[in-house]
């Protein structure tokens, strides 16, 4: 007989973990099903009632199990010999009541908290408790199969990320924030516990690295309150949802006193084409945010074929206090104010531009001069690491924190060295900015490369630059194994440099020279 003309059927119980696969992280429901099977005959009808579960996808299911599954009368169960293979394959007792979060979960949690940097006035965030917090976790956990998922945190402030960590220890999450500081305390918590915590630098604003792009399963984010914050947040996490049976999670609250600001921001989560297949009322609780009652719903969106499409960019000003926010937007620089710029960098300035740093920004004819006066504080250094033009200036506030002191100047110096000289030029053009005009040093080193190719894949550029730079004549083998010797977390060598944190950028830089 030619096999290749008449494959073998497969198995009843592989044919359902196709199933399984498909559905990604709602299979947790398809394994209630089959547990309920497990524990002996039901009727169809109480099946269907105990797990939520609609009557075709409950039918379907059986059907693909096949002489798995018997039928007596109007009952169902998984036959004596295929119960105990279903419940090991499928993980079924996990599916039972986990313990409640205990004192010790609290405390770890309560210390995290504790210990990570507080609240930026510049992010306008309000820190959710860590009841909630772990409030959040268990609730993935118990309603999502998150064996081999992929959850994806859209800034964490919160510490959500670190949460589910300690609940499912096996989860695999990532996260990206534009708060530097958020993004260097995750890494050292999770360092220090064997957390499965990947960080990512972005401001939303501007995209999310490429990376990340329809591979989340489940994305949670807790973003600004205004719709113009929804709306981004909501749109970047489209780009991110891997497919249909993907999620998103948002934590919004309004006051009942203002219900017509609620009304436009679902309004901006319909125009996304998404489905609210959930609101838990009042299911987070914040340390502040009292104009709101300290509390916030919790929204489980559902995306739509047409989600992705809708996906469009949002404004810029999200936030609703501060340097942020859509009132704080300022008008164009006024031609005095430009001149005493191009004093500074040495040659006129017409217009400043805005920041791109997500897109490279190659070599022009004059000095581009880049208007960061609206900086919260990571742009200046992902500016200069997009930037590539042998000059360029930075027009940002007097009080940016990589320019309030000479320790402050020295640490954003010392970590593009190989690639900009630094001049900072404080109370200038005026009382509330500075400028900072880079140089570039054009010296063939291996940091030089990382630097002035930013949006390559690490990997390959650090390869390429040991190749151009080493005296031995080294292949693209023994470049590449040197590479994955020296770097100090394997995983970053698959993304680009703009898209890591700063500290890490500082230890690859530090491995690059030795």
């Amino acid at each position: 007989m030619n096999t290749a003309q008449h494959p073998a059927t497969p198995e009843p119980v592989d044919a359902v973990q196709a199933v399984l696969a498909e559905a990604g992280v709602l299979a947790r429901r398809l394994r209630e099903v089959l547990a309920q099977l497990a524990e002996g005959p039901l009727p169809l009808d109480e099946l269907i009632r105990r797990t939520a579960v609609t009557r075709r996808t409950v039918e379907d299911l059986i059907a693909t199990a096949g002489p798995d599954v018997e039928a007596s009368g109007e009952t169902y169960r998984l036959t004596p010999e295929a119960r105990d293979r279903y419940r090991q394959r499928f993980a079924l007792d996990e599916l039972r009541p986990a313990a409640p979060t205990g004192a010790e979960q609290l405390a770890r949690m309560r210390e995290f908290v504790e210990s990570g940097p507080v609240p930026t006035a510049a992010l306008d965030h309000v820190t959710a408790t860590p009841e909630t917090a772990l409030r959040r976790a268990e609730w993935l956990r118990d309603t999502y199969d998150l064996r081999g998922a992929q959850v994806l945190c859209l800034g964490d402030h919160d510490l959500t990320s670190l949460a589910l960590s300690i609940v499912v220890p096996s989860a695999s999450v990532t996260v990206v924030d534009v708060d530097e500081r958020i993004l260097e305390h995750i890494d050292s918590v999770s360092a220090e516990h064997g957390f499965a915590v990947r960080t990512m630098h972005a401001d939303l604003r501007f995209g999310v690295p490429p990376v990340l792009e329809s591979s989340a399963d489940l994305v949670f984010t807790d973003p600004p309150y205004t719709p113009e914050g929804i709306g981004l947040f909501a749109t970047r996490a489209a780009e991110c949802l891997a497919g249909p049976n993907s999620r998103l999670l948002i934590a919004y609250g309004y006051s009942p006193r203002t219900p017509a600001l609620g009304h436009k921001v679902q309004q901006e989560l319909l125009r996304l084409g998404m489905v609210f297949e959930a609101i838990l009322p009042r299911f987070h609780r914040y340390f502040g945010a009292q104009a709101i009652g300290s509390a916030s719903d919790l929204y489980v969106c559902q995306p739509t074929a047409h989600t992705r499409k809708l996906a469009l960019r949002q404004a810029p000003g999200i936030y609703t206090h501060g340097p942020q926010s859509v009132e704080a937007l300022e008008a164009s620089a006024p031609a005095e104010f430009l001149d005493a710029i191009g004093e500074r960098v040495g040659g006129p300035v017409t217009s400043l531009r805005d920041p791109g740093w997500p897109r490279p920004i190659r070599q022009q004819q004059g000095a581009p001069v880049f208007d960061l006066r609206a900086d919260p504080g990571p742009w200046l250094l992902r500016m200069l690491l997009a930037c590539n033009a042998e000059r360029a200036g930075f027009v940002v506030p007097n009080n940016h924190p990589d320019i309030t002191n000479e320790r402050a100047q020295r640490a954003i110096s010392e970590l593009v060295a190989a690639k900009y000289r630094l001049r900072f030029h404080r109370s200038s053009p005026d009382s509330k900015h500075a400028i900072l005009v880079a140089d570039l040093v054009d010296t063939p080193t291996v940091a030089h490369h990382l630097l002035t190719r930013a949006h390559g894949k690490v990997g390959n550029v650090w390869r390429e630059a040991l190749i151009a730079c080493s005296e031995a004549d080294l292949t693209k083998r023994e470049a590449r194994e040197r590479v994955a010797g020296l770097a100090p977390n394997a995983a970053d060598l698959e993304l680009r440099l703009i898209d890591l944190p700063r500290h890490r950028i500082a230890d690859l830089l530090r491995a690059a020279t030795r």
